[in-house]
């Protein structure tokens, strides 16, 4: 009567699934092909058999520790830190902003135009002949590139020396 009443109200069709204090039978369905049955999920636990989380954690706490040759007491106080340092210099930077509300326009544009790209790249990728003829351009533009800038001595100084002029004339020193 247990084991009807128990089928009928939680709809399981196992004594041992209605019932978590009946002993668990390894046995296989009828319609099975005679695969052994899956370990219950970390979560639940069985009688006689006890957990290991806390104990993974300490072991994982300790294997930091010595890994690091820090406790994992100063380890914990370091985090936040840091954390709290580029906080503190990001509120800094934002204070020293004349104009907030065009700083704040650019970061919703560039995400909204960062969530278009990647559409439109995945729409792209999704043609048939599109990315095949894309990736030949990048292969031949690359092989053109590397024959006109790098093969030769005088085309690579030039090349490097393009390099560092642009690159004084980003940093504002020479």
């Amino acid at each position: 009567m247990a084991y009807a009443t128990a089928t009928a109200t939680s709809g399981l069709a196992s004594p041992a699934l209605a019932d978590r204090k009946a002993p668990l039978h390894h046995q296989q369905a009828p319609h099975s092909v005679g695969l052994p049955m899956l370990p219950p999920p970390p979560h639940v636990t069985l009688p006689g058999r006890p957990q290991k989380a806390s104990y993974c954690r300490r072991v994982a706490r300790n294997d930091m520790a010595m890994a690091t040759e820090e406790s994992t007491a100063e380890v914990v106080t370091e985090l936040p830190e840091i954390g709290f340092e580029v906080v503190k210099s990001i509120q800094d930077a934002w204070d020293k902003l004349e104009d907030k509300y065009a700083v704040a326009s650019l970061a919703v544009a560039s995400v909204i135009a960062l969530w278009g790209t990647s559409g439109m790249i995945t729409a792209i990728d999704k043609l048939p002949v599109v990315p095949g003829v894309l990736e030949l351009v990048g292969i031949g533009y690359t092989g053109w590139f590397a024959y006109r800038n790098l093969v030769f001595k005088p085309d690579r100084e030039a090349l490097f020396g393009k390099i560092k002029s642009i690159y004084s004339d980003i940093i504002g020193s020479s």
